[in-house]
């Protein structure tokens, strides 16, 4: 198995692996991840007690952690990073034209030991009322996108969400006749709420998370509250003896995708970038949007100095409570300029 670095033992049950204490070299502190859980479409089918009888079989105080919706710099660079200094391992539920849009994100998300599924092409709202034709279209165009970004689809792990947990007999019966398993959670942070700060990011997740002992937390990987709470949020899991579990699909996985250098165009092109700054809000240039999207935080500050494309693409929001959604900036230096002009206005 690809992410495992020195096993200790197995575990009775045959499905998990715990992981040696030093699977985390050099930082003798971090939380780690506790052991790797292997399942199958065969075991499962639809797990996530938010929607579902059956969920993961984890022990007391085991958590699964999960992002959904990117990825999108600069969000899913942070919150990698705090993955990787404390050596926890998760699971991405990735947009297809997100992935299309940032390859390089994607396989360096991959290349980290991460897990990857998928969570359609275009996140459709209230996909429960689609047609069909349309869901299949939106399942199969997104697993052929992640697909195509990660270069292998031998990487891409049979794991899928429905975008806004928007379930029907009908979309579940196609997913399980692709052999794909359906993700609900057990926790849901709702990191995605209007006005959400770090701080109440955490607490609103250790409170619901203390309530159930365990499960999986459906996290984000595209907003700043997250990105910024992340780092906390792992070290009250380990204050509190929380274990970290990575759940991996069950068959043979490449070590690794090739690398892509994002090219110097698309990086500066890229919005919003993150800087180091003692600020305690995300600053733009748009006074209008800033107004309407401000995030309170104590870490960095992301900022912008392309004012036109702020203008033009900044999150989007139809009404109090909604979710927010980045947008792939578009422009002529993009390649990729026909995936990013479809997002929704109106998310979950």
């Amino acid at each position: 198995m690809r992410f495992v670095v020195g096993l200790c033992f197995l575990l009775a049950a045959g499905t998990g692996v715990a992981i040696a204490a030093d699977a985390c070299p050099g930082h003798p502190d971090a939380l780690g991840t506790s052991r790797v859980l292997t399942i199958s479409p065969k075991e499962f089918s639809l797990i996530g007690t938010i929607q579902y009888k059956q969920t993961l079989p984890l022990n007391d105080h085991e958590v699964v952690l999960t992002f959904d919706d990117g990825p999108i710099p600069p969000y899913s660079n942070i919150i990698l990073d705090a993955l990787d200094a404390q050596c926890v391992k998760a699971t991405y539920f990735m947009v297809g034209e997100m992935a299309h849009a940032y390859p390089s994100i994607a396989r360096r998300i991959y290349n980290a030991g991460h897990t990857i599924g998928t969570h359609t092409q275009h996140h459709p709202f209230a996909m429960q009322r689609l047609s069909m034709q349309r869901v299949e279209r939106e399942v199969d165009d997104g697993i052929a996108s992640v697909d195509a970004a990660l270069g292998d689809p031998k990487a891409v792990a049979p794991f899928f969400r429905i975008p806004g947990l928007g379930r029907t007999n009908a979309i579940e019966h196609f997913l399980e006749s692709k052999s794909l398993i359906t993700w609900s959670a057990d926790i849901d942070t709702n990191d995605w709420w209007r006005g959400t700060s770090p701080a109440q990011l955490l607490k609103r997740t250790m409170k619901r998370l203390n309530e159930k002992g365990r499960g999986i937390l459906l996290m984000h990987d595209i907003h700043p509250a997250t990105a910024m709470a992340l780092p906390a949020l792992l070290k009250e899991l380990k204050k509190e003896g929380y274990h970290v579990v990575q759940v991996v699909p069950a068959g043979e996985r490449p070590a690794s995708v090739p690398e892509l250098v994002a090219s110097s165009d698309k990086d500066k092109g890229a919005w919003p970038r993150v800087l180091k700054a003692s600020a305690d809000a995300v600053v733009s240039g748009d006074k209008p949007a800033l107004r309407k999207h401000h995030v309170k935080t104590r870490a960095a500050a992301v900022v912008s100095d392309d004012k036109p494309a702020l203008r033009k693409h900044h999150v989007k929001k139809a009404a109090a409570g909604t979710h927010h959604r980045p947008v792939v900036r578009a422009s002529a230096r993009q390649q990729d300029r026909a995936a990013s002009q479809s997002w929704p206005a109106n998310w979950f």
